[in-house]
C-alpha cells in the first residue's frame, strides 16, 4: 500500500513537471552548470596531481641537482657590490669548478646518503651507416638510471670493467635505437658518436618528457640521450680529465681549473669538470637540510664564487601541486556557489509553484492524500529536477574536460568517483531545497484550497 502511495505521488510529480518543461529546465540551469563545473574542476586537479607525480618521477624521487654555471664578469661585480670586505673579495675570485672533488666531499661528509651521481653532458652528431642525427653524449656512473629511474629494456648497465675509461661502450635512448637500428637487435653493434665509436650494451624504455618539464624542470629528451661510462667521457672524449699542469698561468687539476676575473671577461672556457651532480637522499624530510648543506659546502670550496646551481625538483613540484590545488579550491567553491544559487533557485520556483497549486493541493487532500503524500509529491519534484540537470551537468562537465584536454595542454582525468559525486550532490541539493517548499504545500488547509481561485 505504501509502495503504491509513493508510485502515485512520483506520477504526479513527473506529471507536473511535463507540465512544465520549460520553467523546469531553467530551474535546473544552476544544478547543471554547477555540477558541470565540479567535474571539470576536479578532471584538472587529478590532471594535475597526476602531472605532477609523472614530473617527479622523471627528475627522481627525493633528489637534489648541483648544476654548474657559466660565470660572467658581472657575477663577480654583483659579488663585490654586497660589500663584503676586500680579503673575502680576493678569496672569491677563484674557483675549481664543479668537479669529482666535490662528489667525493659530499659523498664523504653527508650521512643520509642514497646514492649520488656526477654527469657530463655534450651534444655530438651521432652517425651510423647512412643515417645521423644530433644527439646527447652523457658521461654518467651506473647508479645514474636507478637514480633518475630509467628502465634497460635490452640489454644491461654498465658492468666493472666497462668503468675504467679503457673501453667504448653505451646505452642508448630510445630514439637513438629506433633511428639506427629499426627493427635489429642493437646489442653489440656500434655507433659513432663525435670523433668515438661506441658498442650498444644496453637500451633505456622510452621516456615521454612534456614541454612544461623541458621549460621547468631543466630537463632534455632523453630518448635523444646516448650515455657511456664517466671515465670514459672524460678521458676519452672531452679533455676535463687530464692530470694537473700549468696553463698560461692557470691551474689545472683533476680536470677542472682555477679560474680568476680576468678568465671569464676574456672567454667562456668551461672550467668545470661536471656539468651536474644529482644527490638521492634517503627520506624526503632530509631534502631542505641536506641541500643547506651541500650549499656550505661548496660555497667553501668554491671559495665564494656563484658557479653553482642547487634545486630540489620534488620541493619545487610540491610547491607547484600546493599552488593549483588552492586554484582548484578556489574554482571548486565558485563551483559550489553555482550549486547553492541553484538550489536556491529550485527552492524559490518551487515554493512559487506551491502557490499557484494550492487549489490541486486541496483536491487531491479531499480525494484522500495525506500530508505525508504532498511533501513526498514537491520533494520528489525537486529531486527530479535537481537528478535532470545533475545528469546533463555530468554530459557537459565529461565533454567540457575532453574539450580542455584537446584544445589546451592542460591534463584533465575524469574518474568514476567524481561521477558518482556530483550525481550525490545534485541529488542532495533537491533533497535539502525541496523541503521547504513540501512542507510550506502539507501545511494548507484543504477546505481553504478548495476555494482558492
Amino acid at each position: 500500500m505504501n509502495s503504491s502511495r509513493q508510485m502515485l505521488n512520483l506520477t504526479v510529480a513527473l506529471d507536473a513537471l511535463k507540465g512544465n518543461r520549460m520553467r523546469s529546465l531553467l530551474t535546473a540551469l544552476g544544478i547543471i552548470f554547477g555540477v558541470a563545473a565540479v567535474i571539470s574542476m576536479l578532471s584538472i586537479g587529478r590532471g594535475a596531481k597526476q602531472e605532477i607525480l609523472d614530473q617527479i618521477k622523471l627528475v627522481g624521487v627525493n633528489n637534489i641537482v648541483i648544476t654548474s654555471k657559466m660565470l660572467k664578469e658581472e657575477d663577480y661585480r654583483e659579488q663585490e657590490e654586497e660589500g663584503a670586505p676586500q680579503g673575502v673579495q680576493e678569496s672569491r675570485k677563484a674557483s675549481p669548478g664543479l668537479s669529482l672533488d666535490d662528489v667525493r666531499a659530499i659523498r664523504t661528509a653527508l650521512p643520509h646518503l642514497e646514492a649520488i651521481s656526477p654527469e657530463v653532458v655534450s651534444d655530438v652528431l651521432a652517425i651510423r651507416r647512412d643515417r645521423s642525427m644530433t644527439a646527447r653524449l652523457v658521461g654518467v656512473e651506473p647508479g645514474f638510471f636507478g637514480i633518475n629511474n630509467f628502465q634497460i629494456v635490452e640489454g644491461g648497465n654498465f658492468a666493472p670493467a666497462h668503468l675504467e675509461g679503457t673501453m667504448s661502450v653505451c646505452i642508448i635512448g630510445h630514439n637513438v635505437r629506433e633511428r639506427f637500428f629499426g627493427n635489429q637487435d642493437p646489442i653489440g653493434r656500434s655507433l659513432k658518436a663525435g670523433d668515438e665509436w661506441f658498442t650498444v650494451v644496453g637500451v633505456l624504455a622510452q621516456r615521454s618528457v612534456t614541454e612544461a618539464a623541458i621549460t621547468n624542470l631543466g630537463l632534455r629528451d632523453f630518448n635523444n640521450d646516448i650515455y657511456i661510462p664517466l671515465n670514459t667521457m672524460l678521458l676519452r672524449v672531452s679533455d676535463r680529465g687530464r692530470p694537473a699542469v700549468e696553463e698560461s698561468g692557470v691551474t689545472v687539476f683533476g680536470g677542472g681549473m682555477m679560474v680568476t676575473v680576468s678568465d671569464v671577461s676574456s672567454g667562456n672556457k668551461n672550467y668545470n669538470q661536471l656539468d651536474k651532480i644529482v644527490v638521492q637522499v634517503k627520506d624526503t624530510r632530509y631534502l631542505e637540510p641536506m641541500a643547506a648543506i651541500i650549499d656550505r659546502m661548496l660555497q667553501r670550496r668554491h671559495q665564494g664564487v656563484p658557479d653553482y646551481e642547487i634545486t630540489v625538483p620534488e620541493l619545487l613540484l610540491k610547491q607547484q601541486q600546493r599552488t593549483k590545488s588552492i586554484f582548484n579550491i578556489v574554482l571548486g567553491a565558485i563551483a559550489g556557489i553555482s550549486l547553492l544559487v541553484g538550489g536556491i533557485g529550485i527552492m524559490n520556483i518551487m515554493l512559487a509553484s506551491v502557490l499557484e497549486r494550492i487549489k490541486e493541493i486541496g483536491i487531491r487532500m479531499a480525494l484522500g492524500a495525506r500530508k505525508t503524500d504532498i511533501v513526498a509529491q514537491f520533494i520528489m519534484e525537486a529531486v527530479l529536477i535537481s537528478l535532470s540537470g545533475g545528469i546533463i551537468g555530468i554530459v557537459l562537465g565529461v565533454l567540457a574536460s575532453w574539450g580542455i584536454s584537446i584544445f589546451t595542454d592542460i591534463l584533465t582525468i575524469i574518474s568514476i568517483p567524481s561521477i558518482f559525486l556530483s550525481f550525490g550532490i545534485a541529488f542532495a541539493i533537491g533533497l535539502v531545497f525541496g523541503i521547504a517548499p513540501a512542507r510550506k504545500a502539507a501545511q494548507q488547509d484543504p477546505i481553504e484550497s478548495l476555494r482558492h481561485e
